[in-house]
């Protein structure tokens, strides 16, 4: 099984909760394990909690560890920040699913983030 879907973002460094679009790529009777994927360099995707201050400070401490500019990469395309960031992130997580659905903890989301935006973002959902 393989299903996507978009996302649209509105800022450069923006971190989204997506959990509701993986539950419903989900087959009601999945069991195992899916993977969810971003096949950009310049976004990542984790597993960690949605609330809107985390969130904010998931974006500053991107935008702090990583200088803007002053790397090689953006002579040629000027957005080597963003595939920096994106590489701390990391570009995939896998989670349990269980009767079609995720089996994250209490607190734990499943988050897109954006590090070269405003775009239009696709997310891989794979299970064997």
């Amino acid at each position: 099984m393989r299903r996507t879907f978009d996302i649209q973002t509105d800022r450069r460094l923006q971190a989204i909760d997506v959990t509701r679009q993986v539950s419903k790529a989900l087959p009601s009777d999945a069991d195992g394990v899916c993977t969810v994927f971003s096949r950009h360099t310049t976004t990542g995707v984790c597993v960690n909690e949605a609330e809107s201050r985390l969130l904010g400070d998931i974006e500053t401490m991107l935008a702090e560890s990583v200088p803007d500019d002053g790397w090689d990469h953006d002579t040629l395309d000027g957005n080597a920040d963003s595939h920096l960031r994106a590489l701390l992130v990391g570009n995939g997580v896998s989670i349990p699913v269980v009767d079609g659905e995720l089996d994250l903890g209490r607190w734990q989301s499943v988050l897109l983030v954006e590090c070269d935006g405003p775009r239009t973002r696709t997310v891989t959902v794979a299970m064997p």
